[in-house]
């Protein structure tokens, strides 16, 4: 029996040799290697993709008199908050808050288990006017087990573009009396 342990631990003995000889032998053969540090590309590098290219963060940056950069989006930050809160009660599927488009999941109220509404909404200018808010609405009905699209609804949408506009004046009006108190 004590032969047999005493073979064991020299074939373990020379394993760990072995082990140890190609370690020394592997890192000795790596410190030749030059390394050099990666290129950098010149123009700016999307974060998302890691391309070159695209839209910078900082080009919506813009500075006033005093050097201070202001963030500038294309859209009306009043319509924009005041399009968010008044689409509130519907889920929201994408929100782009660049390109000033809020797009609703289908929403089926108690009151009507039948028809579903779903809503686009467009802010599509900088300033607080009438014509900056853009609201579609898109319904169906339910026909045995499947939706039918049945159309627009013209009026429910003038009178969510009017509510937009209505909230954007309240918040302009609020941070009014925010500012000069």
């Amino acid at each position: 029996m004590t032969k047999f342990k005493w073979i064991f631990k020299f074939i373990q003995l020379r394993g760990l040799l072995l082990l140890a000889l190609c370690t020394t032998l592997l890192v000795s053969a790596c410190s030749g290697l030059k390394t050099t540090p990666a290129e950098t590309p010149e123009e700016p590098v999307s974060v998302i993709t890691g391309k070159p290219g695209g839209i910078k963060f900082s080009d919506f940056v813009q500075k006033d008199q005093s050097g201070v950069g202001l963030v500038g989006l294309p859209v009306n930050a009043l319509l924009w908050r005041a399009a968010l809160d008044v689409a509130s009660f519907v889920p929201l599927d994408d929100v782009d808050t660049f390109g000033g488009s809020i797009v609703t999941e289908w929403h089926q109220s108690l009151d009507n288990p039948d028809q579903r509404l779903k809503l686009t909404i467009f802010v599509l200018g900088v300033e607080l006017r009438s014509d900056a808010i853009k609201v579609q609405t898109y319904t169906q009905k339910k026909l045995g087990n499947d939706w039918v699209d049945s159309g627009r609804d013209e009026a429910l949408a003038r009178k969510l573009e009017d509510l937009i506009l209505t909230r954007a004046r309240e918040l302009r009006a609020a941070s009014v009396s925010e500012t000069t108190q």
